[in-house]
This record gives structure tokens, sequence and C-alpha cells, in this order.
């Protein structure tokens, strides 16, 4: 028997999915037993394929039924996605964008990118979200967050991203510490010293390209801690539990009891990308793109 696939089915299958219980399901979905098990069983005929393996004890998706609920989860994203958008047209607004960012983008182009998004939209919506770099690129993937700041080698497979601004390292030090007085200051004498420095999490790139610095000087440094958050690394190096090497426009914005030695004379260089998915239809990311581009074109 062939049957007419409507929303119902797919919105049964995912919450069926999801639960992987009949009776659970059922009860959220607020309909009876049997009624769920017809519509899953109408939703199997339709497409010709098993979508669950069922048991007396278990309910299990088949390779069929996770391919389906993949795609219905991006399904069910991309109608609230629109829900969304449409809701932001209704009371007035030109869109809704969720933007993720690492604490040096605070320094360096955010504040600059608001004020002109402000500008242009005053009633666009924003929501700011300071997360890891690996966090930001599986929101990405997910399209959980539509436009990201990382700092990154290269953008992973299915993203889009745009070097936007590069610098170079400099040395956090506690403000008594010898190497401010040293006539000749180089990374060779800090050999001893224990270092903080962000973690893998904070960015894997990122993390190779800084320990690069240190092989170049022929050594490994002393980790002593791990952190993704730079104001963390300013305490704990005020503390004297170490020293760090830390992007320079951090040096920028946080008040804390600390002295910076610029790297300059270092090959190494670290970039700030604005990161988005393509596939991602949010009317506001060519917006902050075409902005992006227009900073970028004119520095």
């Amino acid at each position: 028997m062939n049957y007419q696939i409507e929303f119902r089915h797919l919105l049964y299958f995912k919450v069926l999915a999801e639960e992987l219980h009949f009776r659970r399901a059922a009860e959220k979905l607020f309909i009876a037993q049997p009624g769920l098990s017809r519509q899953i069983k109408q939703l199997e005929e339709c497409y010709g394929v098993l979508l669950f393996e069922r048991t007396k004890r278990s309910v299990v998706l088949t390779e069929a039924g996770m391919y389906l609920f993949k795609e219905a989860q991006e399904l069910f994203r991309h109608l609230t996605q629109i829900e969304t958008q449409l809701q932001s047209y209704a009371n007035g607004k030109i869109s809704t964008l969720k933007l993720g960012f690492i604490g040096s983008a605070v320094q360096t182009i955010l504040p600059e990118l608001l004020i002109k998004l402000k500008k242009q939209q005053p009633d666009i919506e924003l929501s700011l979200h300071e997360l890891a770099n690996e966090t930001q690129l599986d929101l990405l993937e997910k399209k959980e967050l539509d436009l990201g700041f990382v700092r990154l080698s290269e953008a992973p497979l299915g993203l889009s991203s745009q070097p936007i601004y590069t610098e170079h390292f400099s040395l956090v030090l506690p403000n008594n510490h010898p190497l401010l007085t040293s006539q000749h200051p180089s990374l060779d004498h800090l050999k001893d010293e224990s270092f903080i420095l962000f973690s893998k999490n904070y960015s894997y790139s990122y993390y190779d390209l800084v320990m690069s610095i240190f092989s170049d000087h022929k050594f490994i440094p002393k980790v002593t801690l791990r952190t993704v958050n730079a104001l963390t690394i300013f305490n704990m190096v005020a503390q004297g539990l170490g020293v760090a090497i830390v992007p320079s426009s951090l040096k920028n914005g946080y008040h804390v009891d600390v002295s910076f030695l610029e790297l300059d004379d270092l090959p190494q260089r670290t970039t700030l990308s604005l990161v988005w998915n393509a596939q991602n239809r949010n009317p506001g990311i060519p917006l902050v793109l075409q902005l992006m581009n227009l900073r970028v074109n004119n520095a």
C-alpha cells in the first residue's frame, strides 16, 4: 500500500529515533502507542525500507534509519531557522545572528564589526558566545552557530573561511621577571621556566604553531597548565606560576598585573579567521561577509 509522506511521519520518526522506545516516544508526542507504530509502519512501507529493528527488549535504528535520522535532524534544524527568521521579519528585525568568538577577537575585529552591523541594520538581533575554536567549528558544521572567529591553519571540509587579522606573538611575564631588563631577551633564557599555554582544545593548529616556536629554539617547554581562557593564563602568570606565549592582541583589554614582551622577530604569525557554513542560509551571513570584505580590502 502506498502512503503519502506527511510532516507528521517525519516528526514521529525523529522522536522515536531519539527515544528508541515506543512508549516514551508516544508520550512525548501525545499520541497512543499503536498510532505511533502505525505511522512508522506507513513510513517504512512508503520508502520500502526497514527503519527500526524491533525486539521485545529493544528498538534499534537500521543503517537506513540512521541515514534518515541524520537527514530529519537537518530538516528540522532548517525549519527552526526558517521560523526564527520569519519571526525576525515579523518583529521588524532583518536577521538573527549567532556569533562565536575567542577572546582575542574582542581585542581586534569584533567590536568594529558589531558597530558596523548595528549601523547598517539597527534592528539586527545578535547572540554572542565566547567558545573554544574546536567547539565553534563543531557548532558551525551543525548550523547551530552562524559565524565564528577562530585561529586555524585551514577550514575543515564543508566550512568556508576568510583570514581577517594576522599578528605576532608576545611573552607574558611576571612584572619582576629578569628577562624584562635583559639587553637581548630571548626565548633561550626560558628553557628552565614553567609555561602556561592555550590547550589543544583551544585550537589544534594554533597549539602546533606555538610548539613550533619552541622547536625552532631547540627545547621542549615544561608545560604546567593548559587552558582555553586568556584571563586564567594572565592570572596564573601574575601569581608566579609560570610564563606564557599568546597572540599580541591579548595585551589589550585585560587589566592584569603582568608584563608583555613582543616576539616580533619570530617568523611565526597567528591568524584570526572568520568561518561560516556555506550551506547556512541565514540572510545575515552575506551582510557580515560584505562588511568583512570591505574591511580587508581597505586594510
